[in-house]
């Protein structure tokens, strides 16, 4: 069976055997992995380590090319020194200021790169995780401030439906170009918006129903028209809106942050196993870090006797960080891949 067979299978909840992704080498860990492995790419550590699908970021390749401002200018041309230094609307009360603002246009997008990666990678026999990040969430904070953002929530509501809807909408029509030229060739859309803090959701669920779900479903919605599968990336501690996410069509979830506050395997496996597939799980905050070869391999086994064979193996992160140890990663894989 190919990467890309194995995938759906789990996806569709039909697999007798759980699956593996690798996760995405940050920048800094590049130089080192690369060398370990000695491969030149990540598609080429995917195949080494057996990795059944890929994430294709289109962020990642070369899609923006406006030279003169970033996709989404939040910070007003300004060097962006925490996620609670205010935004270009921090004080914004007016929607007409947010109607006036320079909102990214789609004739800056190409998709060259993207689509062959696309191709690279269905050469290869993997499945393809695509689209636009679209974190539209994010966005939104960035362009008050954190603290502003959920501030606005309370005192201008208007205004903050109105930054995110145009945030939402550039994204839906960029994923709509992508999703028409890729036709079948895209086995999921994959897409992430951090929803969690290590205790929580990092706002409450009634706020969650009203400021993110109304577009959250638009995106769901336009990949399964598409015929694609839907793998949402949300770190931190999520279990309370969880059963939200599953109803909205999310079929993979990603990457389980192992040590978050009621995101252990135990309690996810007996809540949540048929109802949706987990990716991820493998501690990225203590465990790949610091762990032994042997104990990763021990925690892999653990995970997939929890969570069965519809589930994929993958660190509790997108990122490989640098601190990381490549033997770790082998380990990890290798008890991934096991029979």
């Amino acid at each position: 069976m190919t990467g890309k067979e194995r995938f759906n299978a789990i996806a569709a909840r039909r697999s007798d055997v759980s699956g593996f992704w690798h996760g995405d080498p940050n920048p800094a860990s590049i130089e080192k992995l690369y060398g370990y492995f000695g491969v030149k790419d990540d598609l080429e550590l995917g195949l080494k380590l057996g990795s059944h699908c890929r994430w294709v970021m289109p962020e990642k390749c070369r899609v923006w090319q406006n030279p003169d401002y970033p996709m989404f200018d939040a910070s007003g041309g300004k060097e962006r020194a925490a996620l609670d230094a205010p935004g270009v609307f921090a004080e914004t009360e007016d929607i007409a200021e947010v109607e006036a603002f320079h909102w990214p246009k789609v004739k800056y997008i190409d998709f060259t790169g993207t689509l062959e990666e696309i191709d690279r990678t269905i050469a290869a026999g993997q499945a393809v995780l695509s689209g636009s990040w679209s974190a539209f969430y994010h966005n939104a904070c960035d362009f008050f401030g954190m603290e502003n953002y959920f501030a606005k929530m309370h005192t201008d509501p208007a205004v903050v439906d109105a930054v995110t809807r145009h945030i939402a909408d550039f994204y839906l029509e960029i994923n709509e170009i992508l999703f028409s030229q890729a036709g079948n060739k895209i086995d999921a859309f994959f897409f992430g918006n951090d929803f969690g803090s290590q205790l929580d959701t990092l706002i409450s669920p009634a706020h969650f129903d009203r400021f993110v779900m109304p577009y959250f479903r638009e995106f769901t919605a336009q990949a399964h028209r598409h015929g694609y599968r839907v793998v949402l990336h949300s770190c931190g501690s999520i279990d309370r809106v969880i059963p939200r996410l599953i109803d909205a069509g999310v079929e993979v979830l990603h990457p389980i942050q192992a040590m978050a506050k009621n995101m252990d395997a135990e309690s996810l496996a007996r809540k949540y196993n048929g109802k949706i597939v987990f990716m991820g799980g493998v501690d990225t905050q203590r465990l790949l870090p610091f762990g032994a070869p042997e104990e990763i391999r021990a925690e892999v086994r653990r995970l997939r006797a929890l969570f069965g064979t519809n589930y994929i193996v993958s660190p509790s992160h997108e990122s490989i960080l640098p601190d990381v140890p490549p033997e770790n990663i082998a380990a990890l894989a290798e008890a991934a891949l096991e029979t």
